[in-house]
């Protein structure tokens, strides 16, 4: 762990001093040409440096001060965990969020367990709070949803917890299955090839992070011999799940009366997750999307969760991260506004 030198006096200025125990901690904590303390003298009003191994923290806002501190000092935890490799320009947004937020802690500590190994042996951990709770909901509630926009790891992390299910024991197979709607105003038309052909620009999201988690060619056998099935929403009407991890994706382009019957396939010892992005629903004019009406419905029932990620959540590259922001307060202004005009019409 890093040292705290004693805080000096200059006119006006408020100093902390960081010790950097080696070079490699130094440079990750910097960033390529400083990248990373740049970062957080903008976001903190600081100016950071360096004086042989100790940073030098200074600014007129103690607050400002202690922040930059403390993220500091979670790159060197992280750097010392053997995470070097995580610590991008992603992170570092991430970790100035959250220490402005007073979560600085906890998200520091969600990064620490392993959920499980790629097929190169890299572990694939939590990088926010809200991926933290999603994989706790997973593995203690039968039923979990998760709403939340793109790029928060919904589908990802779903994959990854059931991949290391089923490494364990804990079930005998994976049931993956999507909507087959298509995004937007694009329309594929018929497809060829048989079924799995057929649903497989469906459920691409999911055979991405399948085959990052188990390697293609065990994937392909794993799919061969049944243990991970890949089907369209419509085909599981009449099917008892038992022993298996049923993977919903794209939940948000499915009526309440499908996921009622997606629901209610589910056996002994199955689980399930629901995945989707409300703000992105391609389903046909005059269709309600039901994710979020089933949300509403079942979750106070013991045994299911809702979880619900928001632009915090956004692991991808920052400006995923500023568009989802952007969107989430335009939405919030249209609910608004409409708020306001029906008080105008009640009042004429």
């Amino acid at each position: 762990m890093f040292t705290y030198l004693k805080k000096e006096r200059e006119t006006f200025l408020q100093i902390e001093y960081i010790e950097m125990e080696t070079i490699g901690q130094q440079q990750a904590v910097f960033g390529y040409q400083d990248h990373f303390v740049r970062m957080m003298e903008k976001a903190f009003s600081v100016l950071i440096g360096l004086h042989e191994s100790k940073v030098e923290i200074k600014g007129e806002d103690s607050v400002g001060v202690l922040n930059a501190v403390s993220v500091i000092k979670s790159l060197q935890q992280i750097y010392n965990q053997g995470e070097a490799d995580t610590i991008n320009e992603s992170m570092i947004y991430r970790l100035i969020d959250d220490v402005t937020d007073g979560n600085l802690e906890e998200t520091v500590k969600a990064m620490e367990s392993t959920i499980t190994l790629t097929n190169r042996g890299v572990p694939i951990k939590c990088k926010t709070l809200g991926q933290k709770n999603y994989i706790k909901a997973m593995k203690e509630s039968t039923i979990t949803i998760c709403i939340g926009p793109a790029g928060t790891g919904k589908t990802y992390l779903a994959v990854a917890q059931a991949a290391e299910e089923l490494k364990r024991g804990e079930i005998d197979r994976i049931i993956m299955s999507s909507p087959a709607i298509e995004a937007g105003e694009e329309r594929l038309g018929f497809l060829p090839g048989d079924l799995s052909q057929k649903v497989d620009p469906y459920l691409r999201p999911l055979n991405d992070a399948l085959y990052d988690i188990f390697g293609a060619e065990k994937a392909e056998r794993l799919r061969e011999r049944g243990t991970i099935e890949i089907a369209p929403l419509a085909y599981m009407r009449g099917r008892t799940l038992n022993r298996a991890k049923v993977l919903i994706d794209e939940s948000q382009n499915a009526s309440i009366f499908t996921i009622k019957m997606a629901l209610t396939r589910l056996g002994e010892g199955s689980k399930m997750v629901l995945t989707g992005d409300v703000t992105q629903i391609d389903l046909p004019h005059k269709t309600d999307s039901g994710l979020e009406k089933c949300a509403s419905i079942v979750g106070s029932i013991d045994g299911i969760s809702v979880i619900r990620l928001n632009n915090r959540d956004v692991v991808r590259n920052k400006i995923v991260k500023e568009i989802v922001k952007a969107f989430e307060k335009a939405e919030a202004e249209k609910k608004g506004n409409i708020r306001e005009k029906r008080k105008t019409d009640i009042r004429r």
